[in-house]
């Protein structure tokens, strides 16, 4: 699940050209009733009791294992055309349903059920001089539009944290994905309806066209609050159009910083996870970064490991000077999103140097430290200006589900309202409530 964020390709940029198909009604004209029901959703899916909507989410699992066949065969499109155009195998593995992993939704769906409705709950009371209680309550945001790309699962992650946390969802997914995004909407829809849920509270957009996102992104009558999770070309259309308030899931430029105090099999472990157990996500990391100290320690082993995955390693003149299967590094490899098997791998003088690195390429992402120094650990903790640092962990744990919030909406890179991993507390806000006995203003 993991939080893992879209590829940035051309397919990607593609999904954003304006279509050539003429339309019978304007992108405006086609949102405007979807959009007003679910609008008219809101205010009676804000007021749904914790056990109506769990009962509606353990429906809505139970219909993903029933509508297993259809969304194979839906998802089986979405990879046939997309490798007929694609050399990417990342990209088809980001798109990818197979059994276990529409198992593995309907399991995260059932575990938001059995989280706590964050709904209702008290942030502080306290009374005035005046004897008046003024207090703060957690509420749903609203009408959340959601714009993604590639990746089918999130249909499943949104529609059921937004449902738990009270909130009405607008779901738009990428071209590439559009028959198994499709399906699944449509199958959890109709779950959550017949489960008591109002009509509208799931609601996909069908149109994969670039001005139903430019109208999607100017309905702030009808919306919220947009959550794009992709790549620069969605976010540059999002952040240009949007009259919206917009929390982005932006790209993953992740980094470890290998300390000259580390347990080296600890550090060697780490690094290869963070790199190769699954390339394709925005919690990879992309740079290692290693002290000079240990660079000949460390790196021939983890190089071997590298290579034997399939692991492209591209380095700066010191990495290459230490492994003859390196190539050098260019420019823009520093700073990239590679989203596949390859780490760009940098030797550097210190702690400082590391950070340096990292605030002039990173993303604000995920970053992590392995070191045996407790005050480096500490102060890397404090410095490093990421929505997710690490001490001694693989940056792929920056997840919703591995956080023990049940699952995300993505990881946010904004710094309003809510950053990393995004659960179901950060799907609300709050509002003041007043208590009073008759108190009037002197």
């Amino acid at each position: 699940m993991g939080n893992d964020k879209t590829m940035q390709t051309d397919e990607s940029q593609d999904d954003f050209e304006v279509s050539a198909e003429e339309e019978e009604i304007s992108p405006e004209e086609y949102l405007k009733p979807l959009l007003q029901q679910a609008k008219q959703a809101a205010r009676p899916l804000s007021g749904l009791i914790a056990m109506k909507k769990n009962a509606a989410l353990m429906a809505m699992a139970d219909a993903l294992e029933a509508g297993e066949e259809a969304i194979l065969e839906a998802n089986e499109k979405d990879i046939s055309a997309f490798e007929e155009n694609s050399s990417q195998t990342a990209m088809a593995d980001r798109l990818r349903l197979t059994q276990s992993r529409i198992a593995d939704m309907a399991l995260h769906i059932r575990e938001i059920a059995q989280l706590r409705d964050p709904v209702g709950e008290s942030m502080g009371l306290w009374q005035r001089p005046n004897g008046m209680r003024v207090g703060r309550v957690r509420v749903p945001i609203g009408v959340i539009g959601i714009i993604y790309e590639s990746r089918p699962n999130v249909t499943a992650d949104a529609a059921a944290l937004c449902l738990k946390s009270g909130n009405v969802c607008v779901l738009r997914g990428g071209s590439e994905a559009h028959h198994s995004n499709l399906a699944l909407a449509t199958i959890l829809g109709e779950a959550a309806q017949k489960a008591g849920i109002p009509e509208g509270a799931i609601t996909f957009i069908d149109k994969t066209d670039r001005e139903v996102v430019l109208a999607l992104l100017k309905s702030h009558r009808f919306v919220d609050l947009i959550i794009p999770r992709g790549g620069n070309a969605l976010m540059d259309t999002v952040t240009q159009h949007a009259t919206i308030p917009v929390i982005k899931h932006d790209k993953g430029v992740c980094h470890i910083y290998v300390d000259s105090d580390v347990d080296l099999a600890m550090a060697q472990r780490v690094s290869f996870n963070a790199k190769a157990q699954r390339s394709s996500t925005c919690n990879s990391m992309e740079t290692l970064l290693v002290h000079e100290k240990v660079a000949k320690k460390i790196l021939p082993t983890l190089a071997d490991e590298y290579i034997e995955a399939g692991v492209e390693i591209r380095g700066c003149p010191k990495t290459c000077q230490i492994l003859i299967q390196a190539k050098p590094a260019q420019d823009d490899d520093f700073g990239k999103e590679f989203l596949s098997l390859i780490v760009a791998i940098k030797v550097v003088k210190d702690i400082e140097s590391a950070m340096d690195h990292i605030h002039q390429y990173g993303s604000r992402h995920t970053d992590s430290i392995l070191t045996n120094d407790y005050d480096r650990a500490l102060r890397f903790l404090r410095e490093v200006d990421s929505s997710t640092v690490m001490i001694n962990a693989s940056t792929r744990l920056n997840d919703g589900y591995e956080f023990g919030l049940g699952a995300e909406i993505g990881i946010s890179t904004t710094r309003i309202h809510a950053r990393g991993p995004m659960g179901l507390e950060d799907l609300t806000c709050s509002k003041y409530v007043v208590y009073g006995s008759g108190q009037i203003r002197e």
